[in-house]
């Protein structure tokens, strides 16, 4: 499949592995209409490209992304200033709704993995658009901050959904209330991030973990995992998760998938998953559209 290019991101795929960079080093990496529109254009291209195991995100320069970009001055947040084109640029059906939760509800649906490499300052909506990957690993470089409320705003990107569930309310408060920058230290401490690199050593570390994905395990299978851990974390009895774990086990037992992964292991050799993402998901899939799920 070939590869595409984009305006604010760089995309290369690599055994398995997309790297999508935002790439707007000049400004910090400070994200615009454009970069949604790229990163929701990259996420469709990664789902549908079955060479795609894995997606790390990070960014040029020295910066992951230092929020948004602030060139319209005061009126940056105000959709009412905007003209009936700059509007529409926001408007999904009949709602207007922020550009940095469309891009997080993308994520959101991946089908691959996603792993954050954040080489560098993360606020705003370079702070939560962050969220709903997978893995983060942080250079020791990196620096964070929820600043909305220091700039008149409050969360946005589904962030108030995602944050809690991360680092727990209390730390998810008091990053929100106070809006100050923390360094990669406390996020470490705090549950944001799984590990902390060297500068140099943050890319290799990222594309080590999903090496080792990529390596080991059915697309298929991972596919299912990631939407039933996310997407049952959400629900209010356990009975939930049983209900559609079950459609899913029995769905993989018989496939192709399964037989092979028990034959590797019993042949003590790698795997060879037969299985597509782009053609074998289970007919149930995506569940959460039943109306038992809603």
């Amino acid at each position: 499949m070939a590869q595409p290019s984009f305006e604010t991101l760089l995309y290369s795929v690599d055994d398995g592995i997309a790297t999508l960079t935002l790439n707007r080093p000049e400004k910090l990496n400070a994200y615009t209409i454009q970069m949604r529109d790229d990163l929701l254009a990259a996420f469709d291209a990664t789902d549908a490209d079955d060479a795609v195991r894995v997606v790390i995100i990070t960014g040029a320069g020295r910066a992951f992304c230092a929020g948004a970009d602030l060139s319209s001055g005061g009126k940056t947040f105000d959709y009412a200033s905007l003209d009936e084109a700059g509007r529409a640029k926001y408007k999904v059906g009949d709602v207007y709704r922020d550009g940095g939760g469309i891009a997080t509800l993308r994520i959101f649906n991946s089908l691959k993995p996603v792993i954050g490499a954040i080489n560098g300052a993360s606020v705003g909506i370079g702070m939560t658009l962050q969220l709903p990957m997978d893995i983060r690993l942080a250079s020791t470089d990196a620096r964070f901050g929820f600043v909305f409320t220091r700039r008149g705003i409050t969360p946005e990107a589904a962030s108030t959904w995602f944050l809690s569930r991360l680092v727990g309310m209390q730390t998810a408060l008091e990053w929100c209330f106070t809006g100050r920058l923390f360094g990669a230290q406390e996020a470490l401490e705090r549950g944001l991030v799984r590990s902390l690199h060297a500068p140099n050593d943050l890319l290799p570390a990222a594309r080590a973990l999903a090496r080792e994905i990529a390596d080991n395990t059915a697309p298929v299978s991972i596919a299912l995992t990631r939407q039933l851990l996310w997407r049952m974390s959400g629900q209010d009895h356990p009975m939930v998760a049983h209900g559609i774990e079950s459609r899913a086990i029995q769905s993989r037992g018989r496939s192709a998938d399964a037989r092979e992964g028990i034959s590797a292991f019993l042949e003590k050799r790698a795997p060879v998953y037969p299985d597509r993402v782009s053609a074998d998901m289970p007919e149930f899939f995506p569940w959460w559209d039943e109306p038992e799920f809603k």
